[in-house]
């Protein structure tokens, strides 16, 4: 359990300031009762986020369209039973990941690296000093494995903002309360991003998500045209970062941070090519482990000229 005397409660000030409680107490009172449950021992909070995660199953009814959307797009060819089941498993890892991203934000040094066992520690630490893009997709353990990071020294990650100010600043101070993390905001740009880069910050990121159709180009997913943003190959060749896989799994008893082989001549001569080897990378690791992927990102949205959006209703 966490210790209360210690600087592991860092997010509390942010997320719960008097400010907050004023303005939006049921959002103070429900991350308030968030860090409380993080300090249960993890098997007493797994089988917490799996009754929550089937409880968001049958209750978000539009996050489970999409991922049910998403899913027959990507495997036709499995029956929707099996999509089904997938998707009821992803909505309870996804809980399970909720309820333990305050053990990152607000645990102590101690918990997290017990909690996350890495592999392949190796080709980080031969790589360390020098530009370096950490290639992390969209599954539901990214937020412990980029914590996990933050304790063996700096790391550099984008946030998009939260809609709810009692959650963003909660998330916020919770991914930067450690030595030289950095913790960026999208619209800081690129020229930020490479001048860390060059100075030895690792970059944690993930750019497999539909962030419009701006610095983007259509390359597949699972055989259907996805609308990719390019800039982690742009991003190495301004910056002569190497890409190194960085992928962390959820487990029974934890979590499994994974590095993996650095990626040669990336990205080439090629944006688009570059682009389809990330996305093809990222199919291979959505085939392991298909539950633990973000699946409720409409991730589809963005459709070349002439194509209907896969998620509107039609009427």
């Amino acid at each position: 359990m966490t210790d209360p005397s210690s600087p592991a409660l860092d997010a509390r000030p942010a997320a719960l300031s008097a400010r907050n409680w004023l303005r939006h107490p049921l959002s103070c009172v429900g991350v308030g009762l968030l860090m409380l449950l993080a300090r249960l021992p993890l098997p007493v909070l797994r089988p917490i986020g799996r009754a929550l995660g089937t409880i968001a199953w049958w209750v978000a009814a539009p996050r489970r369209r999409i991922a049910l959307i998403n899913l027959a797009l990507c495997f036709p060819h499995w029956t929707e039973e099996r999509r089904r089941r997938v998707a009821h498993e992803h909505f309870q890892w996804f809980m399970c990941s909720i309820l333990e991203r305050f053990i990152f934000w607000n645990g102590s040094p101690e918990r997290i690296a017990r909690l996350v066992r890495i592999e392949n520690p190796e080709i980080f630490e031969r790589l360390r000093g020098k530009p370096l893009i950490l290639l992390a997709p969209h599954f539901v353990g990214i937020d412990a494995g980029g914590m996990r990071l933050s304790l063996m020294g700096s790391l550099m990650a984008v946030y998009a903002h939260q809609t709810n100010p009692v959650l963003d600043a909660a998330m916020i101070a919770g991914r930067s309360r450690f030595p030289n993390a950095h913790a960026l905001a999208r619209q800081e740009g690129i020229r930020v991003t490479v001048r860390l880069m060059r100075q030895g910050v690792p970059f944690h990121y993930s750019p497999d998500m539909d962030l419009g159709a701006r610095d983007a180009i259509f390359v597949p997913f699972f055989g259907v045209q996805a609308a990719t943003i390019t800039a982690a190959a742009r991003l190495a060749s301004a910056s002569g970062a190497t890409v190194v896989p960085w992928v962390t799994r959820m487990t029974s008893d934890g979590y499994v941070g994974r590095f993996m082989s650095p990626w040669d001549d990336f990205p080439g001569g090629d944006i688009e090519q570059a682009t389809r080897r990330m996305n093809a990378f990222v199919e291979e690791q959505v085939l392991e482990m298909p539950a633990q992927y973000l699946w409720t990102h409409r991730r589809f949205k963005t459709r070349p000229p002439g194509e209907p959006d896969p998620y509107r209703k039609v009427r």
